[in-house]
């Protein structure tokens, strides 16, 4: 039986946790579980949090639906506020970027397609976790390994 015969059910709370800068990541789906395809994600975005300043995605696209509070998007020009129940599509080549606005936590899922930019987060994780300041110049250093290039 190959590992693509059954459906890959993942419980509540199950996944890999990945915090950074205010942001807590829980991928239920990564590249490693899908052979490539899709990586998925819930995340967590505290009051008053940068989540990600304007970038663009050379390589993959990048889904956000907000499932609890507002969720402030960059869309290269502007910024909008996207409410519980909506869907961003960050496709490749689109400008995009996003924060909680507000005083309560965003709850939201992000898929990535195809996966790979989990590692992004992982590397930052890491490079922190070892003494690495969290700084512009760190996450623009990592973006660029992904074939993301910042703003």
């Amino acid at each position: 039986m190959s590992q693509h015969d059954t459906p890959l059910v993942v419980a509540p709370g199950a996944g890999e946790v990945i915090e950074v800068g205010g942001i807590e990541h829980l991928f239920k789906l990564t590249g490693q579980q899908t052979a490539g395809r899709l990586a998925v994600e819930e995340f967590r975005l505290a009051p008053g949090a940068m989540g990600a300043r304007p970038h663009v995605h050379r390589a993959h696209d990048e889904y956000f639906y907000v499932t609890s509070g507002e969720l402030m998007i960059h869309d290269g020009v502007g910024e909008q506020i996207v409410t519980t129940g909506s869907l961003v599509a960050a496709l490749r080549g689109s400008a995009h970027g996003f924060r909680n606005a507000g005083d309560i936590v965003v709850h939201g899922l992000t898929m990535f397609t195809p996966a790979g930019y989990e590692n992004y987060f992982r590397d930052v994780h890491a490079a922190v976790a070892g003494g690495a300041v969290l700084s512009e110049e760190l996450l623009v250093a990592h973006r660029s390994r992904f074939d993301t290039v910042s703003l």
